[in-house]
């Protein structure tokens, strides 16, 4: 694996967290001195799921076992999951999807350390050497700095040893899979304990994860998600570059642009602003409308074919037709 000297960027790491976070400087370097890099934390996160088309990525999520897993957690925790949606708006079946897609119901929160995730992708992710990559992974790691440095910050407001968090490769935490900034902004205490417990509190998560999309994504109570679309013969190609969703279309101008919809919308549906988007389905290309609370999930992870597996899922859940 290719090696860079970091130890200027360590010791900077040090004073700037140790400042930032009135945390003595001797117990950061004492916690970094027992971080190991790990190889395979950096082969995971060259491959992610997120990389493949549509059709190859819909089966990993959408399927009978997971579904019904989802039916009976959901009815096991009906009233606290109700009392999360009453709470922030975002129902039920979207919090149980989240918890679906990230960890199995929390079967799997994962078993990396998470001080050796965040340590790994904070001063070991090899660079590329393509100029033109520079930007983005200057930006990649700045980011893991940051959030190493947050995960001191929680130790100290929480209680908690860092050392001994497990998480993913890319050091979320939790039922929810929290980043160590996300657990500081947004977790609540769901159950009024005085505890904010991602780990092992199911009140918390479900609360977290209603607020997480309440204040981050600006969820819209009883809003639309996604609905299909149909693309007429005078249609053009619609691009809409990237992951990030920009909301700048409505059903009447996308209508206009060849691109239809069958769906039971509103009249207020239609005077929201939306985007098209298109995914590599099973038979073809799928096309997509998505609102506002699309947008979102892909706030909990950007890609937009995990958001269209958490809101599939959700619909399966819940019962109603998957598209």
């Amino acid at each position: 694996m290719p090696t860079r000297d970091t130890r200027a960027a360590r010791a900077e790491f040090v004073r700037s967290t140790a400042q930032r976070f009135n945390i003595p400087a001797a117990d950061i370097e004492a916690v970094l001195a027992r971080a190991q890099i790990r190889e395979p934390i950096i082969k995971a996160m060259a491959r992610p799921a997120e990389a493949k088309p549509w059709r190859d990525y819909r089966p990993i999520f959408i399927q009978p076992s997971r579904i019904e897993a989802g039916r009976a957690f959901l009815e096991k925790n009906r009233v606290a999951l109700q009392r999360a949606e009453d709470q922030y708006g975002v129902p039920k079946e979207i919090i149980t999807a989240i918890l679906g897609v990230e960890t199995s119901y929390g079967g799997n929160k994962g078993s990396y350390p998470v001080i050796d995730a965040l340590y790994t992708l904070a001063f070991a992710y090899p660079r590329s050497g393509n100029p033109e990559k520079v930007a983005y992974e200057d930006k990649r790691e700045a980011f893991f700095r940051d959030e190493l440095a947050q995960l001191f910050a929680l130790g100290k407001e929480e209680g908690f040893d860092i050392t001994q968090l497990k998480g993913s490769y890319a050091g979320a935490m939790g039922w929810g899979q929290f980043m160590p900034s996300s657990y500081r902004q947004y977790a609540v205490d769901g159950d009024g304990d005085g505890k904010r417990d991602l780990f092992n509190d199911l009140d918390d998560v479900f609360a977290s994860v209603a607020n997480y999309f309440a204040k981050k994504g600006k969820w819209q109570r009883d809003g639309k998600v996604m609905v299909p679309a149909m693309r007429t013969a005078m249609a053009s190609d619609f691009i809409n570059p990237g992951n990030a969703v920009t909301l700048d279309q409505t059903v009447p101008g996308l209508a206009g642009l060849g691109y239809t919809t069958t769906a039971g919308l509103t009249a207020a549906d239609t005077a929201q602003p939306v985007s098209l988007i298109t995914l590599d389905g099973a038979t073809g290309p799928e096309y997509w409308v998505v609102f506002n609370n699309f947008k979102a999930i892909t706030t909990y992870n950007i890609s937009r074919l995990y958001a269209t597996a958490v809101f599939q899922l959700s619909e399966a859940i819940a019962g109603r037709a998957v598209p």
